[in-house]
């Protein structure tokens, strides 16, 4: 069986039996980018618990079914707006930067594009340049009032000037509008697979036919709302069925992501971990 490494997906809105599932359809490798919770924080320490949740508690979760479990830790820019706050908990993360299960920076980026977003935004691709970390970036949903596009060109402005060094960045939820830019930029080009608000599974194949595999990661970001935790089996499926070899399946759902976060110095994955029947576990 293909083992699949999944580079952005949010367990901690996942029940028990998605890691079951994960398991049984070759997902051996979960990354765990922090996010918005779906009510607005009001304090420092209520990221600080979160972020040691997703790296201690969720990984020892995710090991009872056979899964290895990191995180990428940040201020999402859907809470960058209350610039105090913001700066507050950046003030404190550098704990969290440099637990062992940490691996990037992220997700950062654009929500709306607003001032305060890009501050906090720049901060943190400052903080991440200084601790020579990763970063995976956000890019804005589309809607009338917000351009996925223009999120994209910003963000590689901002990436110039601060000459950062494009193989250590990933910029997520290209579409086919944005990977273009993507590619020019020479960035990781992150796709991700989530019903309604970004791709389908026959757009990225179109994508992926289109732009081909190289630097380019696939996730579910499967999280509170309609989302798949097992889509990246299924991608494997559909690539198969469109005349993808299983050496670039393989290399699309595992080597990347494996390539990329290597560069961490912290990404040593363990690929045989066993799956412990439920049952055996009590609180």
């Amino acid at each position: 069986m293909l083992k699949i490494i999944e580079p952005h997906i949010h367990m901690y809105s996942r029940t028990t039996d998605d890691y079951s599932e994960m398991y049984r359809q070759g997902i051996r490798v979960t990354v765990e980018p922090s996010f918005w919770l779906g009510a607005t924080r009001r304090y420092a320490g209520t990221f600080w618990d979160y972020f040691q949740l997703i790296l201690d508690f969720e990984g020892m979760r995710a090991e009872r079914y056979g899964i290895d479990h990191y995180a990428n830790i940040s201020v999402n820019p859907k809470e960058a707006e209350d610039l105090d706050l913001a700066n507050d908990v950046l003030d404190g993360i550098d704990p969290y930067f440099g637990h062992e299960r940490c691996l990037a920076v992220g997700e950062i980026g654009y929500n709306l594009i607003t001032p305060n977003e890009e501050k906090v935004f720049m901060r943190q691709l400052e903080m991440a340049k200084e601790r020579n970390m990763l970063v995976m970036i956000h890019t804005p949903h589309d809607t009338p009032a917000v351009s996925k596009k223009d999120g994209v060109i910003r963000t590689i402005a901002l990436l110039k000037e601060l000459n950062y060094d494009h193989d250590r960045i990933i910029i997520d939820h290209n579409t086919e509008e944005t990977m273009d830019l993507s590619r020019d930029a020479d960035v990781w080009a992150g796709m991700t697979v989530y019903p309604y608000s970004k791709l389908n599974p026959v757009r990225c194949i179109d994508i992926l036919k289109k732009w081909g595999i190289e630097k380019t990661l696939v996730n579910s970001s499967a999280d509170w709302g309609v989302s798949d935790p097992c889509t990246l089996p299924k991608i494997a499926g559909h690539m198969a069925d469109n005349g993808f070899s299983e050496s670039q399946v393989e290399r699309l759902l595992f080597q990347n992501p494996f390539d990329f976060y290597e560069q961490s110095g912290k990404f040593n994955p363990r690929l045989d971990l066993p799956y412990v029947d439920p049952s055996k576990y009590q609180r």
